[in-house]
């Protein structure tokens, strides 16, 4: 009964998955995708979007984190695919999921859910460049326009190799407009040998257990909801375990955002900080009223250091 973190680029980046991951509940997270195009993409590049390569794939907390890899050319994802792996991956996973139209219109993400030879070409070649010890797996959405290859790119994954896949219940014309099409998942299961990882509009606890119920896979993974509620891992893992799902409160919540920004300055300029923190407060303020005026009262600071003593007010 895993959870996941999702990728969400530019939110979940390593500073958030170490603080969502400490938090609890997560039994593993995938980076944001890495862009390949054609030959190898150099190593600090890599390590920028995967430093916890540096630490044997872990989280400071030990939550394994696989990488991701998006592109459209089978040879140049297998040849860093297996880089990855040799440099301590503890997973890789292939993403034709993105729906952005400029990752589109590069031949990355969603698109290649057009063609779903190129995605059995695309997993097949990199399951064979990874060492069977290392799980390849590979996220996609229904479909790009519509459903009607769904079922098609489904096997496709399965059939090149992969040893799960994960399936982001609506097409790539739905973005992220409610809701999410979880009977979709069933039928894709039923279809597969492989493990089916439910995703797309697992917001609370009660989603959590509604999407068991329809989709019937045991396993999820999270994305915005996770930024938006940072223990929801935690409080449907203490569900699981039929003990009682304490709710942070906002009070710890703003201590969270204190901790993530002092991280943060280690490793950005102050102004960035200041902008990744308003950026979850966008989150935030869809589960805390609290977070509303906190994003008011920052929303023209420019400094980290500005927003830190406003925070702690």
């Amino acid at each position: 009964m895993r959870i996941l973190l999702a990728p969400m680029e530019g939110v979940v980046d390593p500073y958030m998955r170490a603080l969502l991951t400490r938090l609890g509940g997560y039994d593993g997270c995938v980076t944001e995708f890495l862009r390949v195009t054609r030959g190898r993409v150099p190593r600090r590049n890599i390590l920028r979007i995967a430093p916890e390569l540096n630490h044997n794939g872990q989280t400071p907390g030990g939550t394994p984190v696989t990488v991701q890899l998006l592109g459209g050319d089978a040879e140049a994802m297998a040849l860093n695919a297996a880089i990855i792996a040799d440099m301590g991956a503890p997973g890789i996973d292939l993403n034709f999921g993105c729906p952005s139209k400029q990752v589109n219109g590069n031949d990355g993400g969603a698109v290649l859910l057009k063609e779903p030879e190129r995605v059995h070409a695309i997993v097949a070649a990199v399951r064979q460049a990874v060492p069977s010890t290392i799980p390849v797996s590979a996220k996609i959405r229904l479909g790009f326009d519509d459903t009607g290859l769904a079922l098609e790119n489904a096997r496709a994954v399965e059939d090149g190799g992969a040893d799960f896949i994960t399936v982001h219940a609506r097409t790539r014309r739905d973005g992220y407009r409610a809701p999410a099409r979880w009977e979709w998942l069933a039928l894709v299961r039923e279809h597969l040998a492989i493990p089916v990882i439910a995703n797309g509009d697992i917001r609370t606890v009660e989603d959590y257990w509604r999407c068991r119920e329809v989709s019937g896979c045991e396993e999820v993974m999270i994305g915005r909801a996770a930024v938006g509620r940072p223990d929801l891992a935690l409080q449907i893992r203490h569900t699981q375990q039929r003990r009682e799902a304490t709710v942070l409160q906002w009070q710890e919540v703003r201590d969270l955002m204190l901790q993530l920004g002092e991280q943060m300055t280690a490793g950005m300029e102050s102004r960035h900080v200041a902008t990744r923190l308003k950026q979850w407060l966008t989150y935030l303020k869809q589960e805390y009223r609290e977070a509303v005026e906190c994003f008011e009262q920052l929303r023209r600071l420019r400094t980290f250091e500005e927003m830190e003593a406003v925070i702690r007010r």
